[in-house]
């Protein structure tokens, strides 16, 4: 690529997703609160964010329109590998087997569906456009979406199910879905989880039973964590107990405080003010991933921005959503801040992509 093409480079959004990361480990290391059963997450993540960066980088210098011959292929490969997981055992952490131990690292296939699923749909959408409001295309694009989903399912891994299904619509909406459609999707998406609950695991219906009918007293579980989660939040204030100060992340009444309710421990440290300025820059990276969007050279293009816009605001608003008992309790990370290698990995290669939409865009520079 030519050097005077960088100038298209989006900056900001690069900035943006600097801060939120290397806040991230900040945060990380505050979250341990000295637990050296923890200790390693630290080194462990700026490890990841390193190759991250690199990964960003090298994925922006690469014209995002050779992902259409890629794309198919990487989400047979995805796919291949969450099959493997589901006949072999895989890995099992947290009460899932979602990982492939490789030794020194374990490399989480889920992660890498959701970047999959939104080049593959992104490139059926563009070349289907025209044919969008037959309903037999519609259900062609979800049978696609459904291939990667059921392995996910099988782990179980409801979440990063609900996060592939949200693509899917999110992208078929963006590509032009009809009203009419829209509002069958939307009554078909309000059922779903009626129909759906006597199907899920036993733990994951205890999650949305503690969700709408909490016990107050609960000592341990999902409505314990949610209810230190809201106590750990008040604790902030408007300015914070300030950084490594937080009594309920030092004293570890805050269970799973790096990963799932690191968001807490944001508000307990910083406050109400720096929480909202977390929200506010991750909301931030959504907007410069849209903006790219709408400068896109090509359909595929802005619907790839799209998808990684819809991918860190559904995250954002999940993770912030649980903290705040307002969602039930998932496994849905905060954007660049929770720990996560894997996570960090495949939403570094995200930006990357829209970075790679942004640079190939030849009308308008960047504020």
């Amino acid at each position: 690529m030519k050097i005077r093409t960088w100038r298209y480079f989006d900056f900001w959004l690069l900035g943006a997703v600097a801060v939120l990361t290397i806040f991230g480990i900040a945060m990380i290391n505050s979250a341990i609160a000295g637990n050296e059963d923890l200790a390693e997450r630290v080194p462990r993540q700026m490890i990841y964010a390193g190759l991250g960066f690199i990964v960003l980088l090298i994925t922006a210098a690469i014209d995002y329109r050779y992902w259409k011959s890629i794309g198919r292929w990487l989400y047979i490969f995805v796919a291949a590998l969450l099959a493997f997981i589901y006949l072999t055992g895989g890995a099992e952490l947290g009460g899932a087997a979602r990982w492939i131990d490789i030794g020194l690292i374990y490399i989480q296939p889920s992660e890498l569906a959701k970047i999959s699923m939104i080049l593959m749909l992104a490139d059926f959408f563009a070349k289907n456009r025209h044919r969008l409001q037959e309903i037999s295309w519609i259900a062609r694009s979800l049978l696609i979406t459904l291939g990667m989903v059921i392995w996910i399912l099988l782990q179980p891994n409801l979440s990063t199910s609900i996060v592939l299904l949200v693509i899917w619509f999110a992208l078929l909406w963006a590509a032009g879905l009809s009203l009419k459609h829209l509002l069958i999707m939307a009554a078909i998406g309000l059922l779903l989880p009626i129909v759906s609950f006597p199907f899920l695991h036993q733990y994951q219906q205890l999650r949305i039973i503690n969700f709408l009918f909490p016990d107050p007293t609960a000592r341990h579980g999902a409505n314990y964590n949610v209810t230190q989660a809201l106590i750990t939040i008040g604790n902030g204030g408007w300015l914070g107990q300030g950084y490594g100060q937080g009594s309920q992340v030092q004293l570890r009444f805050l269970k799973v405080r790096h990963t799932d309710f690191i968001f807490s421990a944001i508000a307990e440290e910083f406050g109400f003010v720096g929480a909202l300025l977390i929200i506010v820059l991750i909301t931030f990276v959504v907007l410069r991933c849209l903006r790219i969007a709408r400068l896109a050279p090509d359909t595929y293009g802005a619907l790839i921005s799209y998808g990684v816009a819809t991918l860190i605001s559904f995250h954002m608003i999940v993770n912030i959503g649980m903290n705040l008992k307002l969602m039930p309790s998932t496994g849905l990370p905060l954007p660049f801040i929770s720990s996560g290698g894997s996570s960090l990995l495949s939403l570094l290669l995200g930006v990357g992509l829209v970075e790679s939409v942004a640079l190939r865009q030849k009308i308008l520079g960047f504020d």
